[in-house]
């Protein structure tokens, strides 16, 4: 099902260029449509032509060879298209079967390209569903991992059948699609290592990753190609329209206060929900955001709404809606499990305060509930937007990962939202995801998955934990080098709980840890207290991802922000350039126009100075 509200951004109009260039560019634009014509693959030739030109030059003799020049064409083309593929093999294999040779020159098309490797990985998955579906599960935590995979290898299916339907099918559409599709080949790639967490280490979970391992093989490939493809495509735009113009017409919105909340995180924040730090100008954006809007549906404890649970209103949602379905729920503590499907895309759900609205739970993994499945609250439909609600999970540090929030939905946005646990509190797992001035709190891995997410303005407050536990803010899960995720804080407050801050210096804080081997979180123009250890960052275990993660520190402020004594890990970069981390802002990073377009959602587009 497409997705209604957000589009694609309108296209921004060119200077006008001088006499001379505009001939220039008419000549190339007609040299390489007629290339294009010839070839029936602009892109992939006029990068053929530059790889392969000088290596061909005198090999041809006329009316001799002719057929085997087009056979060494069309395989430079296949090597090319899989140089940066780590499953060479497997890629070349789809690759050289939407390769064609059309008069004197091969071609291939993006889109068959893509297509063909979706489908390689649908039918590896597939096989994976029907392996996984043979084995026996003898403990009843195995049959429950068993559950959890099943539910994400059928994810999986129906991700990458819906993924391909909807990018474009004219070159420019496709072209502007790419980033789309990586984040989707990104999920799906994730709830493969989803369905491999789920069971604890032993045979069963070695026989369980012997069996998603062509799958995800070949979704990095996948994921691989689409990168090739954005690379050459926009060499073809380059060269056929000249280099494009950035950065204009961005909404900026004035930079909050900087001053530091006196005592722990937990009491700063007022009874109207707000941390204290957050200045007048955006306490009326945020109070705007919930005035403004008119409720559909009300959810009230007390009876006077429609429903008197958040399940009993989603249980009856109208069907066949093509609107945005605004939900209000008042004040109160409601006591259940909530899970937004798929199906209930284009959700505002609302309430009265992340203080007053707060919905509440307390599964756990020590009690025999596999991780994914104890959040209090879980978003799977797109486009589900979330203000002034809370998310808790009461189990405590003694029953380990205890989810508040999990969010797997594309597009996804919270605001002054609070996400209150220990043990892996918010689980931001899969897709693109933005919050903004919301209230974090928890002890280790607090924010982890595998998602795409900005954590704008937000407050990370951290609690004390279990004797002889260390606090880890973040455990990014990117397991493929290809993926298009990672973590960034932006403008955020580190600070600890009341319960924490006497032992600050005792219990030890660290920034984050590689749970998977591509990890990546970028910290960037944030006020770090001092609980954080002069390292920053703490190891998974021994030098594992050490090389292959991707943690990076721009700009912050305040005690624990010096860098004199942070890891040298080869993967820590201790210094960026500026604009290095303008490509981990809203717009680059999660493209975020879909955020823009959002009812009420104050946003910042840039970096703050």
């Amino acid at each position: 099902m497409a997705f209604e509200e957000f589009g694609q951004l309108s296209k921004r109009r060119r200077e006008e260029r001088t006499v001379l260039k505009k001939k220039i560019i008419i000549v190339v634009i007609i040299s390489l449509i007629l290339i294009g014509c010839i070839a029936g693959g602009v892109f992939a030739f006029l990068h053929f032509k530059e790889k392969s030109s000088k290596n061909n030059e005198g090999s041809q003799s006329k009316g001799q060879g002719q057929e085997d020049q087009r056979a060494r064409a069309a395989n430079k083309i296949v090597q090319m298209m899989c140089d940066p593929a780590d499953y060479k093999q497997k890629c070349q294999e789809v690759v050289s079967k939407a390769v064609h040779v059309q008069g004197s020159a091969p071609s291939i098309a993006p889109k068959e390209i893509i297509k063909g490797a979706i489908d390689a990985a649908s039918e590896h998955v597939i096989k994976a569903i029907n392996k996984t579906s043979t084995f026996t599960f003898g403990k009843d935590e195995e049959k429950a991992a068993y559950n959890v995979c099943k539910t994400v290898l059928q994810d999986s299916i129906d991700e990458l059948a819906e993924s391909l339907s909807r990018t474009g099918h004219e070159m420019n559409d496709f072209k502007a699609k790419i980033a789309d599709l990586k984040t989707w080949l990104s999920a799906v790639y994730s709830y493969q290592e989803t369905c491999i967490d789920a069971f604890p280490e032993g045979e069963t979970k070695t026989k369980i990753k012997e069996a998603v391992k062509d799958a995800e093989e070949y979704l990095s490939n996948s994921l691989a190609l689409a990168t090739q493809i954005k690379a050459i495509l926009q060499k073809y735009q380059e060269a056929a329209k000249g280099d494009q113009e950035e950065g204009k017409h961005r909404r900026l919105l004035p930079h909050p206060d900087h001053r530091v909340p006196r005592g722990g995180g937990s009491k700063a924040v007022d009874e109207e929900g707000f941390p204290q730090w957050v200045g007048r100008h955006e306490r009326k954006l945020l109070i705007k955001a919930t005035e403004n809007l008119t409720a559909d549906i009300t959810v009230a404890k007390d009876g006077s709404g429609n429903y008197t649970t958040i399940n009993e209103c989603l249980e009856n949602l109208p069907e066949n809606r093509t609107e945005r379905l605004y939900i209000y729920v008042k004040e109160g503590v409601y006591e259940e499990y909530v899970t937004i499907t798929k199906e209930m895309v284009n959700i505002t759900m609302f309430g009265d305060g992340s203080q007053k609205t707060t919905v509440m739970g307390n599964k756990n993994y020590a009690d025999g509930t596999p991780i994914f499945q104890t959040a209090t609250f879980a978003v799977l439909g797109e486009g589900f937007i979330g203000i002034g609600m809370g998310f808790e999970n009461t189990a405590g540090p003694q029953k380990h990962q205890a989810v508040a929030l999990r969010v797997q939905a594309d597009r996804a946005i919270f605001v002054n939202c609070r996400m209150d646990a220990y043990q892996g509190s918010l689980y931001a797992q899969a897709h693109r995801q933005f919050y903004r001035t919301c209230f974090i709190t928890g002890t280790v891995d607090f924010i982890f998955g595998d998602a795409s997410a900005i954590f704008q303005n937000c407050m990370i407050v951290v609690k004390k934990p279990m004797q002889n536990q260390n606090n880890i803010i973040t455990a990014q899960g990117r397991a493929d080098k290809h993926e298009n995720t990672g973590f960034v804080l932006h403008n955020c407050r580190i600070l600890p709980d009341e319960s924490l801050e006497p032992d600050r210096f005792k219990v030890k804080t660290y920034l984050g840890r590689p749970w998977k081997e591509y990890s990546r979180t970028i910290i960037m123009e944030t006020l770090i207290g001092d609980l954080v250890q002069p390292q920053g960052w703490l190891p998974w275990q021994g030098d594992f991802a050490l090389k292959t993660l991707y943690y990076a520190e721009f700009n912050n402020h305040g005690p624990g922000s010096d860098l004199s004594k942070r890891v040298s890990w080869a993967g820590y970069k201790k210094k960026i350039s500026r604009q290095e981390a303008q490509g981990y802002t809203v717009i680059p990073f999660l493209q975020g126009d879909w955020i823009q377009r959002a009812k009420n959602v104050p946003i910042h587009l840039g970096l703050y100075n």
